[in-house]
């Protein structure tokens, strides 16, 4: 997915925790971060503790949807998928992709991975990986106009 691009329609989910959202829910309210991960990604659950902090924090300035991408079989469990997201204190809505239709939309290869988009709805950063914590909090903030 290109910078600038627009939000794709959040449609698809096999099951939605912690609440359900739409395109429309998010566009226009204020900047929206997706944060992909998967219960079999070591490296998700080493961030989380870290995008927990990160969706506290900005509670009144940010959206922030999970995305639940599975990478084999075993990943499609739902028990084990509320189980590990109970565990981690994702309380955010997660979008349960186990047929990776949002996954395809959003041309995402990664867990974990965050993409910020702007109020308008508008991809304004995009990153994979366990570290760089700091420079998405850069990126939200230059998206705040902090």
């Amino acid at each position: 997915m290109k910078l600038r691009t627009p939000m794709p329609e959040i449609t698809g989910a096999t099951e939605w925790i912690n609440g359900e959202v739409t395109r429309e829910d998010l566009v226009g309210d204020k900047p929206t971060l997706f944060h992909f991960w998967s219960v079999s990604c070591g490296m998700c659950k080493e961030a989380m503790p870290q995008v927990n902090q990160f969706r506290d924090d900005y509670a009144d300035e940010l959206n922030v949807v999970a995305v639940h991408m599975p990478r084999s079989e075993k990943d499609l469990d739902l028990d084990q998928v509320k189980e590990v997201a109970e565990e981690h204190g994702i309380t955010q809505p997660i979008f349960v992709d186990s047929e990776h239709k949002l996954t395809d939309a959003f041309e995402n290869q990664y867990v974990p991975a965050y993409y910020v988009f702007d109020a308008e709805g508008n991809l304004r950063h995009f990153q994979a990986g366990g570290s760089g914590m700091k420079m998405l909090t850069k990126r939200v903030n230059r998206v705040l106009g902090k």
